[in-house]
């Protein structure tokens, strides 16, 4: 079989990552038959299609997902080759696709991404945005290069690395009636009603570990955002169980209040996700190294 062209691998790349010829043939500066030949002529070398059409888009098969990352880690070695070529203080370049769940996307993007934006301006930074599930999802299906979570994630395939500490509060609108309790317990959560996170989310999954502490209370409304929770606690639909760094803001414009509550652990650790399989080049590297 003919080896692969550098050119062909960074179609087959770019399609894998955007989903379309057309937006891979925009990425790369190709004519969009350019990039087709290029994809058809790769299939034919291999004798397999790599991806399967599913209306209108490009969705990796099997064959398609196990040699994305191989494709990648040529592309990278042949870029490191250039730059070792050029000498070591040539500047890093290339992409990295990051997925981050809600509040880390929402709240902390500056904490996980500035550090190495800022060392490192000539690689392009890709960020995607889900709950926990989807973005572990994504760094197995090689949609993203590393992801960053709030929750507990356990794979064969992905290792899971600590990054920090974060914390939930649970939170009311001022002027609830459990904002004028000197000191809450347990007894005084019964009947309560509650706005919580959708299902798979991280957030979700610790505040019904922290409800299941508490005396049966009632799930008013399930949203995905933890700003529309803000939002529907701000209206006095619910209390809720919210990451803390969400509502710091809401808390000192004295629009939310947080009550205390010493008695529920609310405690979690972030954790960047890696897939083992996944070739750690010098920019992956730096990236790792930046958080």
């Amino acid at each position: 079989m003919q080896s692969p062209s550098p050119r062909q691998l960074e179609v087959f790349v770019a399609i894998a990552t955007t989903g379309s010829v057309r937006a891979a043939s925009e990425r790369l500066f190709l004519s969009q038959p350019a990039a087709s030949m290029a994809l058809a002529e790769l299939e034919r070398q291999i004798g397999f299609p790599l991806f399967a059409r599913e209306r209108g888009r490009l969705r990796l098969n099997d064959r398609g997902r196990d040699l994305l990352p191989l494709a990648r880690e040529l592309l990278e070695r042949q870029a490191e080759f250039g730059r070792r070529a050029r000498g070591t203080a040539a500047e890093l370049s290339g992409e990295i696709g990051v997925g981050a769940s809600n509040t880390i996307g929402n709240y902390l993007v500056g904490d996980l991404l500035g550090p190495f934006a800022s060392a490192h301006p000539a690689v392009s930074l890709r960020l995607g945005v889900a709950n926990t599930a989807r973005i572990a999802q994504g760094v197995l299906d090689h949609d993203f290069d590393v992801g960053c979570v709030e929750g507990p994630v356990t794979h064969p395939s992905l290792e899971v690395r600590p990054w920090r500490e974060d914390r939930l509060v649970v939170c009311a609108r001022p002027g609830h009636p459990l904002t004028a309790k000197k000191r809450l317990r347990r007894e005084d959560f019964a009947g309560q009603h509650w706005v919580l996170r959708e299902r798979g989310s991280a957030t979700r999954a610790l505040s019904e570990r922290a409800l299941a502490a508490l005396p049966e209370g009632r799930t008013v409304l399930e949203l995905d955002q933890s700003e529309a929770i803000k939002q529907a606690v701000i209206a006095g639909l619910g209390i809720a169980c919210v990451p803390e760094v969400a509502v710091g803001d809401a808390v000192q414009a004295g629009r939310i209040a947080v009550l205390p509550t010493p008695f529920l652990d609310l405690k979690r650790t972030l954790s960047v996700l890696l897939h083992r399989q996944r070739y750690r080049g010098p920019v992956l590297d730096a990236f790792l190294a930046s958080v």
